[in-house]
Parts: structure tokens; C-alpha cells; sequence
């Protein structure tokens, strides 16, 4: 998709520092107890004294709510939710939530939000507003005619499906605002129609009124053309609706910024790369998604769709020098609400909101891109410099220390030497850990004697 001068922006311009300025804050977060971390975060008025209790009692506890949700409910599968700091997007300090499972990606987004905030500075946009439905007819006898008979009605189509099914949409500002067809050549040598729907859904999502405007379509369809409307369903490449953040850096080695210049290149030439780069990205993204209750598989579809627009599949992002700058981009759909359906339910989901000053969804998006390009950010900084591996592992050596059955008071000293055997070895394992412990345990087993 080519953006032009008549794509609808919003964003926000940078500002250098911002009146709430949380940097006192963040210092030394990490280094905090789980207790400490509720008491820092309820002085920053970022949860309150009921939102701090709720997170010690482990969340929600309730099964009739799942219920509600999914069928044969037997339970909840519970994932960490921990908080990235020192994040400051469009000149506004944020906390982020992020409930995730894989070691050292909270610890990379800090770490490298915290670089970015010394060096540089982050900036967000929304590039169009509708998301899409498609109302497809498999096998249409002449097109031209078709999409003559569509044009002539579109704007009855719009009016009455907006009066009829999506007037919450309208009452929000929204509703469906154009409608477009297109034909593909199939196989056969015959033509399948398929019929856009754009709709403004506001701060919702808009997947359930989308499908139901482009079902509410089907029968005057039908009548108007005399063709057989085959599918109804809303599109998850929603290349109307963008995400736009850029991350620059200026103070940064010209050597670092080379490399990562060149890294970003590999991920632009090769999808095999790609691939991994764009896993890297919604490393950042997807845990938001989790934290605020939003279908993560939707905006997935929609970001590795965009990725291969082209015919190949690409990076999301890209990082070029720029005189004495490094300047990465992220571009792609990123489809949240704020609004119904699990975000509006789920207590956690509200809080999240919450922590995050209950952005709109278009801010929601931004925020998520701008974490994504941060994570990118750090992700290429290590494998460039140090590699994966050694940051990595360092965060995993608890797991490992786990995994190898270490008790709560034996964790210092697996730490300790694991961290040891890392800087030695440039790896460890859980065979490494579990001889650790085993030694440990031997030389406990002789002080008793």
C-alpha cells in the first residue's frame, strides 16, 4: 500500500520532556521486591489500593466469569504480568503492563526504553481510520455490470446499514463509511466479485458489528444483481488502517548505528530473517494485547499479512542512519480495542487500561507499536554486540535454577555460579544447573555432618 497526502493522520507531535515526569520513579525498579514494586506503582498513582490488592490475591479467581467467555471452562492458565518502565511515548511517561511468559523480554523493553529515553526520543501516528469487511460472490457473469449495479446503490447500502446495524458505531462518531469492489481472476478463467465495507468502528475493535453490517448487506446484494453472495467476514489486513512509530536516536555509536543499519537490511532482503526480526517486534506487542484483553491472533494475522503485501515477506520495521541519527520505523495494522467484548470484562484487562491513563484505541495501538519498535531496538543492539545468547541466558538462569528443582533459599548461589559458568562457557544449560545444585547440596550435606 502507497500512503499519500489524502491518508487521515493523528498523532502526536514530540515533546522533550513531559509535565509527568515518572524518571525518579523508574530508578531502580527492577531491583524492588513484588511488594515494593505494588507500593511504587500505587505513589505513582498508576494502580490504586484496590488494583494492588486484587494483584496479591493472584488475579482473578472467579470461574463464572471464564464461563462467560469460553465453553467447558475447567480453570484459568495463568501468565506472568509484569510492567515495562521508563518508557516516554509522544512526551508521556507511561507504565506498561505486559503479561507474558518467555524470560527477558520486561527486562529488554525497560532496559532499552531507557536508552532510547537518554538518547533520543519516540513518536507515534494513526494513518487512516477504517477497519474492512469483505462480502464475497464466488462466480460473477460479467463484473463490469456488477460493480456498475454496487457503485450506483453505494451510498443507499451505507446509509441503511448505519441506520440498521452499526448506529452504536455512529453514535461514537463512527459507522461504515465507503464501500468498493474488486475482481479476482480465478483458475477457471472466471471472475470472483468481492465487495469492501470500511467502517469507522471508534475505540472498538469491530470484528462482531463488521460482520454483521457485511451479513445485514448480503440480501439487497443479492436482489440488486441477481448474483449469490458466498461469504461475509471482516478482513484482519487492514492496510487502511496503520500504525506508524519511529524511534531516533542521536546519541549513539556511528559503529553500533552501522550495524544495526546493516541488520535491518538482512531483515528487509531475506524472510527467513524476517521472519525472526518480526517475532522480535510483537515480543513487544503481543503481551500488550494479552495485558488489555485484545485478540493478539487478529493483530498477528493482520502484522505478517501486511509483512508480505509485496509478494515477499518483509520486516515490519527498519533502522537508517540519517546524518548523525539513527531513525527506525514501524509500520503496520495494529487493530485494538478499548471498548467491549473481553477488554470491557475482564478486570485485569481494565486495569491494564488503567495503568496506561485508558488511552483511546488508536493511542492503545500507537503505544503498542512504539514498545514493538523498542524491543526491535534492543534485540538488534545485542546481536550486533554481545549476541542473543549471553543476555538472553543470564535472564533464563532462573528458570534453569527451577528447572532443575533449586528451593527459594538455594537461588543466590545457582545464580551466582550459573553466571559464573555463562562467562566461562558462553552457555549454560539445565545439565549445567542441575550439577550446580547437585554440588551445592553435596557441600550442605557436609556442613551438617
Amino acid at each position: 500500500m502507497e500512503l499519500n497526502q489524502d491518508s487521515q493522520i493523528h498523532g502526536a507531535s514530540f515533546v522533550p520532556a513531559s509535565a509527568k515526569d515518572w524518571t525518579e520513579f523508574f530508578q531502580g525498579f527492577s531491583k524492588l521486591s513484588r511488594e515494593e514494586r505494588l507500593k511504587r506503582l500505587q505513589q505513582m498513582k498508576v494502580l490504586d489500593r484496590a488494583d494492588a490488592d486484587y494483584l496479591r490475591a493472584g488475579g482473578l479467581q472467579d470461574t463464572a466469569l471464564g464461563e462467560k467467555f469460553i465453553e467447558n471452562v475447567i480453570g484459568y492458565f495463568q501468565v506472568p504480568m509484569g510492567v515495562a518502565t521508563n518508557f516516554r511515548i509522544d512526551g508521556e511517561d507511561l507504565i506498561i503492563p505486559m503479561a507474558v511468559e518467555e524470560t527477558s523480554i520486561v527486562a529488554a523493553a525497560s532496559k532499552t526504553a531507557k536508552w532510547v529515553r537518554e538518547n533520543g526520543h519516540i513518536t507515534t501516528e494513526s494513518i487512516g481510520q477504517d477497519i474492512l469487511g469483505q462480502i464475497q460472490l464466488n462466480k460473477v457473469r460479467d463484473f463490469t455490470k456488477f460493480a456498475a449495479q454496487i457503485q450506483s446503490k453505494k451510498q443507499e447500502f451505507i446509509d441503511v446499514a448505519n441506520r440498521e446495524v452499526a448506529f452504536g458505531m455512529v453514535r461514537r462518531g463512527g459507522g461504515v463509511t465507503k464501500i468498493e469492489t474488486r475482481a479476482l481472476v480465478r483458475d477457471d478463467g472466471q471472475v470472483m466479485a468481492v465487495i469492501h465495507v470500511h467502517m469507522n468502528a471508534v475505540d472498538a475493535m469491530g470484528a462482531n458489528v463488521m460482520n454483521q453490517v457485511c451479513e445485514f448487506l448480503k440480501q439487497p446484494i443479492e436482489e440488486l444483481t441477481g448474483e449469490k453472495v458466498t461469504m461475509c467476514i471482516l478482513s484482519n489486513l487492514v492496510d487502511t488502517k496503520l500504525t506508524k512509530a519511529t524511534v531516533t536516536m542521536e546519541n549513539i555509536d556511528a559503529e553500533l548505528a552501522e550495524k544495526i543499519e546493516e541488520a535491518s537490511l538482512f531483515s528487509k532482503l531475506d524472510p527467513y530473517r524476517a521472519s525472526t526480526n518480526n517475532k522480535g517486534v510483537l515480543n513487544g506487542i503481543d503481551p500488550i494485547l494479552i495485558a488489555t484483553g485484545n485478540d493478539w491472533r487478529a493483530v498477528e494475522a493482520g502484522v505478517h499479512a501486511f509483512a508480505a503485501r509485496d509478494g515477499q515477506y518483509r520486516s515490519i520495521t527498519e533502522w537508517k542512519r540519517d546524518g548523525k541519527f539513527l531513525v527506525g520505523t514501524f509500520l503496520a495494522p495494529v487493530i485494538v480495542g478499548t471498548v467491549g467484548g473481553v477488554t470491557a470484562l475482564h478486570p485485569t484487562a481494565s486495569m491494564s487500561l488503567r495503568m496506561m491513563g485508558n488511552p483511546n484505541a488508536a493511542k492503545l495501538g500507537r503505544i503498542m507499536a512504539a514498545v514493538g519498535l523498542v524491543q526491535n531496538l534492543g534485540a538488534l543492539r545485542a546481536l550486533t554486540t554481545v549476541g542473543i545468547i549471553e543476555g538472553h541466558m543470564r535472564l533464563h538462569i532462573k528458570n534453569l535454577s527451577l528447572g532443575a528443582g533449586a528451593e527459594e533459599v538455594e537461588m543466590p548461589y545457582m545464580v551466582k555460579k550459573l553466571e559464573e559458568i555463562l562467562a566461562l562457557k558462553k552457555r549454560i544449560s539445565l545439565t549445567n544447573a542441575i550439577e550446580v545444585l547437585k554440588d551445592l547440596r553435596a557441600q550442605t550435606a557436609r556442613q551438617h555432618n
